[in-house]
């Protein structure tokens, strides 16, 4: 059992969550999964390679019975020194960090994806992943210069669909549209005062691949990307005085169009 704050394990698992925990995972190629929810989710996925999983007495028996090669016991005052929460749940995972290619994607033929530009709230992206989860979107792409997707806060709030979904990240703009060609997909993006209405986009979608793009939260999307991509305009229809919808919120709505257009 570990007990010491300064053992090894302990200052590298705080190094992938600290203040430098973007450059830490990139150069080391690991992230940290917490949360008994999200390891079994990852202990579930054939694509997720965990490579320690760090546990108190009483978080195993949260987590329950698996097989797993490297098991780590820790004092809970370890535990609460290396986890970024709150009220640890007394176990925590590293896991290899897998980016993920568009080409991956290709050869689904009705695909629906999500691709967000330059958002930066990790609240957001892990919504807006367990959104795609729950409306059978096949992808969330994110821009390059957007959240770390592989952050404790992304990963905590995705509440266990980060493994259900495909997540990408740093695609730019010219790889989004080099993939809409090859795929033959139809592009959609949401604008406030577009002629073409959510709906009628959605039924438009049916039978090939789309994708339905994003802005950032507080610039929105820049009128040359959209024009860049050569996507449609689309609008939200919307009964009250409200002029807009937060972004998470814009993506729930769009998301939920799209998986039930043609019912």
């Amino acid at each position: 059992m570990i007990t010491s704050l300064q053992s090894p394990h302990v200052e590298a698992v705080k190094a992938l969550l600290g203040s430098r925990g973007v450059k830490e995972r990139r150069e080391r190629g690991r992230y940290v999964i917490e949360s008994v929810q999200n390891i079994k989710a990852a202990l579930a996925s054939s694509e997720t390679e965990i490579e320690s999983i760090f546990y108190t007495q009483e978080g195993l028996e949260r987590l329950g019975s698996f097989s797993h090669a490297n098991l780590i016991e820790v004092s809970p005052q370890v535990m609460k020194a290396m986890t970024d929460t709150v009220s640890p749940q007394g176990v925590l995972a590293i896991a290899r960090l897998k980016r993920r290619a568009l080409s991956e994607l290709q050869g689904l033929k009705s695909g629906k994806f999500a691709y967000f530009w330059q958002i930066q709230d990790p609240g957001n992206a892990g919504t807006i992943i367990r959104t795609a989860d729950a409306f059978g979107f096949d992808a969330v792409i994110f821009s390059d210069s957007s959240v770390d997707v592989y952050s404790p806060k992304v990963i905590r709030s995705t509440a266990g669909s980060f493994w259900q979904t495909k997540v990408l990240d740093e695609v730019s703009v010219a790889d989004i549209k080099a993939f809409a060609e090859k795929t033959d997909s139809n592009l959609f993006a949401t604008k406030a005062d577009a002629p073409l209405s959510l709906m009628d986009a959605a039924r438009e979608s049916l039978g090939k691949p789309s994708i339905w793009i994003f802005g950032n939260e507080a610039r929105g999307l820049p009128p040359e990307v959209e024009v860049s991509l050569g996507a449609k305009s689309v609008s939200i229809p919307m009964a009250g005085k409200t002029e807009s919808l937060n972004l998470a919120t814009a993506a729930s709505v769009v998301m939920y169009a799209v998986a039930n257009a043609g019912k």
